[in-house]
């Protein structure tokens, strides 16, 4: 995890550089290049914009909240700035699992919210260009795609991997979710 964490750092640092020379992201119908975050959930890989990841933690059990949704597990304490922590796994309808030594906490920055993610693990920092992405297809109306921006592929062992690129600024802002603003410290 301290070698993902490293790559986040830097990963981070060398967006955050081309942002403020002024570089502008490759885009493909909105579905813009950049580098991802790749977490799993069961047997699936998502990947996150690096630009929104502010550390990877090892899951802790927060504080519950009484009468929130099933999905936010509670708050933790994170240098003085409370912080909700969502359960994506329960979010995303898929089944529990228990928590492990691999399970994990992305802390993310939205706007003016500083929220945690709980994922099973996560494995790597990705690249990805306009080309490896592609649009959501059509499901039908049950299923809610409003928080997947596109699908990435890269190259696997053996296999192209697949990747579901989660719309962070969506999925927190989400009425659902119902997160006031927060100031970030």
């Amino acid at each position: 995890m301290e070698a993902i964490q490293e790559s986040v750092s830097a990963a981070t640092a060398s967006a955050v550089s081309s942002a403020q020379a002024g570089e502008q992201p490759q885009v493909a119908a909105s579905h813009t290049a950049g580098e991802f975050l790749i977490f799993n959930l069961g047997a699936e890989e998502y990947g996150i914009e690096i630009l929104h990841v502010q550390e990877i933690r090892s899951y802790d059990p927060p504080t519950s909240i009484a009468n929130a949704p099933a999905f936010i597990k509670g708050v933790i304490n994170l240098r003085g700035v409370i912080t909700p922590i969502l359960d994506l796994r329960i979010k995303f309808n898929l089944k529990s699992v228990k928590y492990d030594e691999l399970t994990v906490v992305i802390v993310v920055n939205v706007g003016k919210r500083v929220v945690g993610v709980v994922v099973d693990s996560v494995s790597d920092v990705l690249a990805l260009d306009s080309g490896q992405i592609s649009p959501v297809p059509e499901l039908s109306a049950a299923a809610d795609v409003g928080f997947i921006t596109g699908i990435g592929s890269a190259p696997g062992v053996g296999h192209e991997r697949m990747l579901i690129l989660v719309d962070i600024d969506n999925l927190i802002s989400s009425a659902d979710v119902g997160l006031p603003e927060m100031e970030l410290h």
